[in-house]
């Protein structure tokens, strides 16, 4: 017999036959066993092995058999599936096909049976009973939804197929002999299909259907409504059953594709599945679920068990899935179905390191490719290695080795791997009672003082109070259970964490305040729980910063930032940041709501990131504040874009993009922006058409609103529009043609020193270099020094009169005599009085390079100036330290700084002595 089908398979071009075919006779009995039944098959084989199938070839050989009966449409689709199985086992065996074109090819042959035999069998029903009807007298179809690997389009060769039956609406059938409800047509439908597909007939079976993943498993009815589906989401679906719902496709095509259903279908499954929120809480909820499968496999002596066993098929799909549950409701781009592509996601986005995801790539190909060696001997689903030394030898061969040891080291090294990837994200946090769970628990016993003393916190009675208070407090005694459980888990495990930074009392406080703060949020408790590293990275953070501790209680979502390996990376990706963001808005167009959270999470995690690296030591001040500014200035020019957008059909032109640019003033002017920073800004247009103002004056105030408006997720900016000309009173939006002849003819001798910290920042650059123009204008008009001398002191006795602090103590950073608003004056004065014999005065360069120049022009001594500039830097170092601090004035105690105080008011007295 191999004689005959060697002279059968011989026309098959000369690669198909000399290399794909040999390797699968010897490998597969189920394939010498299906030709030697069936040898019309090798007309098939020699048509079609030498490519990969594809679903039209499949659905054209369907098509040409055109069968009448459902016996005829059972033995069809079975002679279709046994030419799929020859083909792929002939490509895949003789190297031919990829793993992509096995699991491809299969879900085709999937998708085109099913729709085939669905198609068939609505039409037959029909005919007794007429067509099925939503509301508005639509004919309905049945929704298959694909489940497991069949939905991820991953199917293996002789796998299972897991369906889910939903039909759109209740309703009756009419147009046939005898109505019936639309449950009971589909109900008849759904069997139907399982006996067209399942039934073992003298063909064999298409595939082994399973049902049991529908609401309520078996004891469910077989098909049910899209609201009933809906409402069993809400009312009963399980944990379990959103880490299945991830992979669910709606399998329908051609006739039997109805778009509206398919998509409200997605939109009942989406919420379900993917939460809002960052679902840490999906860890502990699939490590109970992989436990359960651990310990089946176990009581089933199953250890050799390539898809369920210890470094198997699931645990990399279980590590892909957990990823999806806790980040998809926030990225959308995770709610994709195949594995590789989730893990090849997560690596482009950082949250799985490069070489983990090489790594588990090649292991969930090695071990798929095992998969279907298994199957191919006898199209078996089997998972297990086999135990005979001709099996092993056959199957070690098949995938490439001379011999069974030499396989097993390579599947060992793959499943070991694979173990170590699944320990790191499933690894049980810390087990057994805390050594300082009898603090958190009982605060009034004997021996808490003592211990908290030997730790290092400096005023333990008040602790204790405090962790007594919190105890009994009604917040506390009415959480969920579950978030109780987990709150208490982490209490002593703060205190430990907290006595190993510097300040363990301000760090306990301000921790303990944060667990308050997300007490309810399961997710968040369930972060910290799962990664002790986190709750460290917290303490070192909020040890270090009341501003940060604070920052991170507003916004506790952040918390996920602790875990992200990019969080102490000091180079700054600017064009991806704004990838990122773009392909993060793009998902949500139209959505203002969810538009203005994304640019405040954005923005909100980038300056964390700042934040912790800041406090670790890893930036200088003025670094910090360039990349604050950046990243400030791709904020505004994000937020214009989007406001545009919602305005631009009003425009006569709304092709062109607005001829607008935002100036900005103050410290993001002048690149000095800080942490707590708000933004003074300046909106001016240069657009020709009629009556177009009220258009820009609307781009400004919804700009303004977009940014210090409060969302769930917080503020972006707080935006101050005071600095535009006339301030309060004058126009949101000013014509640039305007704004000069203001700054020419009205505007204040102190709205000329604020424009020597102008800068476009956002819009047109056409219209940004003509503002450029206009300051440098300014800046440039000759002075009568003597004139603008007695301005700048005024404005410097206003502003003492307002807020110097008139200590003989304490020493007000910014405001008093000798710092940083004197230093500041000087250099605007220097500016403004000589910029018109020096443009070199003119650049935006900040206050040490402008004192640096003046020294080049010979404005000013260098002996005076030097001194300054280190006085300037360390003064604006000591307000930073201040403010990580929380102390809304940045004062210091006056003899600390009193050389930095006397070198800027010497510098002060030399360039306003005489004018």
């Amino acid at each position: 017999m191999r004689d005959e089908l060697d002279t059968t398979l011989n026309p098959l071009c000369a690669n198909t036959a000399a290399t794909l075919w040999p390797a699968a006779q010897r490998h597969s009995r189920y394939l010498r066993d299906l030709l030697a039944a069936r040898p019309e098959i090798a007309s098939w084989l020699m048509e079609h092995a030498s490519l990969p199938l594809t679903a039209r070839q499949m659905g054209d050989f369907l098509a040409a058999a055109a069968p009448s009966s459902e016996e005829g449409l059972q033995r069809v689709l079975r002679q279709l599936r046994q030419r799929v199985m020859a083909t792929l086992i002939i490509r895949d065996l003789g190297g031919a096909a990829p793993l992509s074109e096995v699991v491809e090819g299969m879900t085709q042959f999937a998708d085109v049976t099913t729709n085939f035999a669905l198609d068939f069998l609505h039409r037959q029903l029909c005919e007794q009973f007429g067509e099925p009807l939503d509301s508005r007298g639509q004919v309905q179809r049945l929704l298959i939804i694909g489940m497991g690997k069949l939905g991820g389009r991953e199917l293996n060769v002789s796998s299972d197929v897991d369906y889910i039956f939903v039909y759109p609406e209740e309703g009756q059938t009419a147009g046939g002999r005898r109505r019936i409800d639309n449950y009971d047509f589909f109900l008849r439908l759904g069997k139907r299909l399982i006996a067209a597909l399942g039934d073992c007939t003298a063909d064999g079976q298409v595939f082994r259907v399973d049902m049991r993943l529908r609401p309520n498993g078996d004891s469910g009815p077989l098909v049910g409504s899209l609201g009933s589906l809906e409402n069993y989401f809400i009312t009963q679906g399980r944990e379990w059953e959103r880490y299945a719902w991830i992979k669910a496709r709606v399998m329908n095509e051609g006739v039997n594709l109805q778009q509206e259903w398919h998509q409200a279908l997605y939109d009942s499954v989406r919420p379900f599945v993917f939460r809002k929120y960052l679902d840490f809480g999906a860890i502990n909820a699939m490590r109970d679920l992989h436990a359960q499968i651990r310990r089946e496999v176990a009581r089933k002596d199953m250890a050799e068990h390539i898809k369920l066993g210890p470094g198997g098929i699931r645990e990399i799909e279980f590590m892909a899935q957990v990823f999806q549950l806790i980040r998809g409701g926030r990225e959308p781009a995770l709610q994709i179905r195949p594995t590789l592509q989730v893990l090849a996601l997560l690596a482009e986005r950082q949250w799985l390191p490069a070489e983990s995801e090489r790594e588990l790539t090649a292991a969930y190909v090695f071990l798929r490719r095992l998969e279907h060696r298994l199957q191919y001997v006898r199209d078996a689903q089997t998972h297990k290695l086999p135990t005979g030394d001709a099996d092993r030898l056959q199957i070690a061969e098949s995938m490439g080795f001379a011999d069974w040891p030499a396989f097993m080291a390579v599947l060992d090294a793959h499943r070991a791997t694979v173990g170590r990837h699944f320990e790191q994200v499933f690894s049980e946090p810390e087990e057994g009672r805390h050594p300082l769970a009898g603090i958190w628990e009982e605060a009034a016993a004997d021996d808490s003082l003592d211990r908290l003393a030997n730790l290092g916190f400096r005023t333990p009675q008040a602790l204790l109070q405090r962790l007594q208070s919190f105890r009994q407090s009604g917040r506390y005694l009415q959480l969920p259970a579950s978030n109780r459980e987990r709150l208490d888990a982490l209490g002593p495990r703060l205190i430990d964490a907290a006595a190993a930074t510097a300040t363990p009392d301000a760090t306990w406080q301000r921790g303990l305040d944060f667990l308050d703060t997300i007490s309810r949020r399961g997710a968040y408790l369930a972060l910290l729980q799962q990664y002790p590293q986190a709750l460290m990275k917290l303490c070192e953070l909020i040890g270090s910063s009341a501003w940060a501790a604070d920052y991170l209680t507003r916004h506790p979502i952040l918390l996920d930032e602790l875990l992200d390996s990019r969080i102490f990376d000091v180079r700054t990706n600017w064009q991806h940041f704004q990838q990122e963001l773009q392909m993060r808005l793009a998902q949500h167009v139209g959505d203002v709501e969810r538009e203005m959270d994304i640019l405040r999470e954005t923005h909100h995690a980038q300056v964390f990131h700042f934040l912790a690296q800041d406090i670790v030591g890893l930036h200088s001040v003025e670094h910090l504040a360039d990349r604050l500014s950046e990243l400030a200035d791709i904020m505004v020019q994000t937020t214009l874009d989007l406001c545009w957008q919602k305005l631009r059909q009003r425009h006569p032109h709304p092709e062109r993009p607005p001829r607008f640019a935002v100036i900005a003033y103050g410290k993001l002017g002048g690149k000095e922006l800080g942490f707590a920073s708000d933004l003074d800004l300046v909106y001016v247009h240069d657009d020709p058409e009629p009556d177009i103002g009220g258009l820009y004056a609307r781009l400004g105030q919804r700009m303004s609103t977009w940014m210090s408006s409060q969302t769930p997720a917080g503020m972006l900016f707080e935006v101050d529009l005071r600095l535009r000309p006339n301030g309060d009173s004058g126009m949101l939006v000013c014509p640039i043609t305007a704004f000069r002849d203001y700054q020419l003819q009205h505007a204040w001798p102190w709205e000329h020193q604020a424009l020597t910290r102008a800068r476009f920042c956002a819009g047109d650059p056409a219209v940004g270099a003509q503002f450029e123009a206009i300051r440098i204008e300014i800046l440039r008009q000759p002075r009568n020094l003597a004139t603008l001398r007695d301005e700048v002191l005024a404005m410097r006795q206003r502003m003492l009169d307002q807020h110097a602090s008139r200590s003989e103590e304490d020493f007000d950073i910014k405001h008093d005599r000798g710092g940083l608003i004197d230093v500041e004056f000087i250099v605007q004065y220097l500016v403004l009085g000589h910029a018109h014999r020096h443009d070199r005065l003119c650049g935006n360069l900040g206050n040490i390079a402008l004192l640096g120049i003046a020294v080049e022009i010979g404005l000013i001594p260098v002996e005076l100036a030097e001194p300054v500039q280190s006085a300037y830097r360390e003064f604006r170092r000591l307000q930073h330290v201040l403010r990580l601090n929380a102390k809304r004035r940045a004062r210091v105690e006056r003899g600390s700084v009193s050389r930095r105080i006397a070198a800027v008011r010497a510098l002060w007295e030399w360039v306003f002595a005489t004018p």
